[in-house]
């Protein structure tokens, strides 16, 4: 082989190796999509009242109101949006067994969703509804398939209330009541819908990618206009229909907004200008904290058609657990792929050289 080539076959087996010990670098250090923009930070919520921060709701009057889950009673705290101090507080005399989500209704009452249940044992949940005036009210209600664990209440401009159910990495159910609400009741719920979602590349939240599956609360905006649902990871909003049917609007498509990096994403509000409001629990050493992304309504209202004209694409499939051990293995997997390729182009150079 003429002395040219030969220097051209060893430039270019170098240049393999090189590239082959590159390419390993990448893998192991560079995740396997670049973040998202995340939405913007307003204020960490530090009060040890809100550490179990779980569900959030907007006045009339623009007034940012939050709440915990468990206790022994209503409590609710309104907050500073800049600054997260609690500001006000609204106590009612009901010990709620696990309260979840927090909804305004059209009159400005408060709804306080006791439909938290983790073991799945309840016969009944219940709807809490603290009045402009007056005593509170206590409604309770049962589903027609058995216990369920639900984190999520809207109120849409009819009043009527629709419970989202929280299934981890499954398709959750829709219920509404099936006439008005007995007072304490029960009132029996119908399920009228489910709602999953497309696989989503968002990471956060305690239970790794099947979060993204997960509803954990849910809100609808000042005009009522858009619904919307999130999960640990990400929010999901819908245009609703001019009839005001929130079951009907979330059989539409959503638009998604990331949230990426909460410690335990729960809570979900929008301001009367458009902006949703995101709020955390702490976790561990990370703190919750409120988070907004301005100008989602408008966003959704611009994405979505007033009517749907179009069924929404199949939910995807969660994926199983992935064991502990995994991501190592895989890890490990790969760089001995590519050690063997490198090692591989070392030997064939030795193996050129030696009939040269």
């Amino acid at each position: 082989m003429p002395r040219s080539g030969r220097a051209s076959l060893r430039a270019a087996e170098r240049a393999g190796v090189l590239g082959a010990v590159l390419l390993l670098t990448l893998l192991l250090a560079v995740p396997a999509s670049a973040a998202q923009a995340g939405p913007e930070d307003r204020c960490p919520v530090t009060d040890r009242r809100l550490v179990e921060l779980s569900g959030l709701a907007v006045a009339a009057d623009g007034g940012v109101w939050a709440m915990s889950d468990g206790g022994s009673r209503v409590a609710l705290y309104r907050l500073d949006p800049d600054t997260c101090a609690v500001v006000e507080t609204r106590t009612a005399a009901l010990d709620p067994y696990d309260a979840e989500d927090l909804a305004i209704g059209p009159d400005g009452a408060f709804w306080v969703a006791d439909t938290g249940d983790n073991d799945r044992v309840r016969d009944t949940v219940a709807l809490l509804v603290l009045s402009p005036d007056g005593a509170p009210r206590l409604h309770r209600l049962t589903y027609p398939d058995g216990p369920h664990d639900a984190e999520s209440l809207l109120i849409g401009a009819d009043g009527v209330p629709v419970i989202v159910t929280k299934e981890v990495g499954g398709t959750a159910g829709v219920y509404r009541p099936t006439g008005p609400l007995a007072e304490p009741g029960p009132t029996p719920l119908m399920r009228a819908g489910s709602v999953g979602f497309p696989r989503s590349e968002t990471r956060g939240g305690p239970i790794g990618a099947l979060g993204a599956f997960t509803v954990t609360g849910g809100g609808t905006s000042a005009g009522r206009e858009v619904v919307g649902l999130r999960t640990y990871t990400d929010a999901w909003l819908y245009r609703v229909p001019p009839s005001g049917d929130l079951v009907a609007a979330l059989q539409g498509t959503p638009l998604q907004v990331p949230l990426p990096d909460e410690p335990q994403g729960e809570a979900l509000a929008f301001l009367p200008d458009g902006t949703l409001l995101s709020g955390s629990e702490t976790r561990g050493p990370d703190r919750g904290r409120l988070r907004a992304v301005p100008g989602a309504v408008g966003a959704t209202l611009a994405a979505a058609p007033a009517e749907p004209t179009a069924a929404p694409p199949p939910p995807a499939t969660p994926p199983e657990p992935a064991p502990d051990w995994l991501p190592a293995a895989v890890g490990v997997g790969v760089a001995v792929l590519v050690l063997g390729l490198a090692a591989a182009a070392m030997a064939l150079h030795g193996r050129r050289r030696s009939r040269v």
